[in-house]
């Protein structure tokens, strides 16, 4: 096996190349990406040549596939890709893909389409890294509490920005309604590490009001932003970025002026997650079991 991992920075990110992904590959590259993604976090590879199909194929060696979103729709004849595309909405802000359900994905890929001439990079954040910089009466707070993940949430967006468009959007994206706790703290189910596990759809900390809970999550999120563990990832066409949904955090730049801007996602279905003793997230609304399965 020729692969070849080239970091991208300290903490997070690695180039990964003597690997054709438009075709299936052997099981130890399997092994050699899995374990370079338990690393790096996120991985960008050459997808030249790489369709809808090829990137299903691909996302498949690592699990089973979720459908494209629990309530947005897919690419037509493509129900597992979800179109990331800047006439449909911009996900501007921090995020780890649909924690508001009981059993997230585990990994998701995003392939470049249509790039703008410049701005519309990806950050990706490495929760680890977070977790392991908080002073130690702050991790030890972190550790106890647990937070409520939901899609319908205030945006903070003042009405005028609201135009039937967007507030189309908006309706279509809550149109069912999903609460989950997940520790705020959770545990990878691989390596073992504990991660930061909030972002933009944790909204409450369980038991407590939401001034307190906002005050909290700030701060808890100031970490996991902080420049020392963010990949800022400049496309190009025709690339592919592979990362953890389980211990990441990304954020989509709205720096192009609206340019079109377009990638395709496709998302592994992802286990429960659990806490530092033992105990799995547990859903209060929503049934996500048409978007997908629970991992093992």
């Amino acid at each position: 096996m020729s692969l070849d991992i080239t970091k991208v920075t300290a903490r997070i990110g690695a180039r990964v190349s003597g690997v054709d992904i438009t075709r299936p590959l052997a099981p130890e590259e399997v092994a050699g990406i899995r374990e370079a993604l338990n690393v790096h976090k996120a991985l960008v590879f050459d997808a030249q040549g790489l369709d809808d199909a090829g990137q299903q194929a691909f996302a498949r060696h690592f699990g089973d596939l979720t459908t494209a979103h629990p309530t947005v729709g897919a690419v037509e004849d493509a129900p597992n890709v979800l179109p990331v595309d800047s006439e449909r909405g911009r996900a501007n802000h921090w995020h780890t893909d649909v924690t508001f359900v009981l059993n997230p994905p585990q990994a998701s890929t995003l392939r470049s389409i249509t790039i703008p001439p410049y701005g519309g990079e990806t950050l990706i954040a490495d929760a680890a890294g977070a977790y392991r910089d908080l002073p130690e009466p702050l991790r030890r707070l972190a550790d106890t509490l647990w937070a409520e993940h939901t899609n319908d949430y205030d945006y903070a967006v003042p009405d005028e920005e609201i135009d039937e468009e967007k507030a189309a959007q908006r309706a279509q994206f809550t149109s069912i309604t999903y609460r989950t706790a997940h520790p705020v703290v959770r545990v990878h189910p691989l390596t073992g590490e504990r991660g930061l596990f909030i972002g933009g759809f944790a909204q409450r900390i369980v038991g407590l009001s939401a001034g307190e809970s906002r005050r909290i999550l700030d701060l808890l999120q100031a970490y996991v932003t902080r420049p020392e563990n963010v990949l800022r990832w400049r496309w190009s066409e025709n690339q592919l970025v592979l990362f953890d949904n389980r211990i990441t955090q990304h954020y989509a730049i709205d720096n192009y002026d609206g340019r079109p801007r377009r990638l395709h996602r496709v998302t592994v279905a992802g286990d429960v997650p659990v806490g530092i003793e033992g105990k799995e997230s547990y859903s209060i609304e929503g049934d996500a079991s048409h978007y997908t399965p629970v991992a093992a």
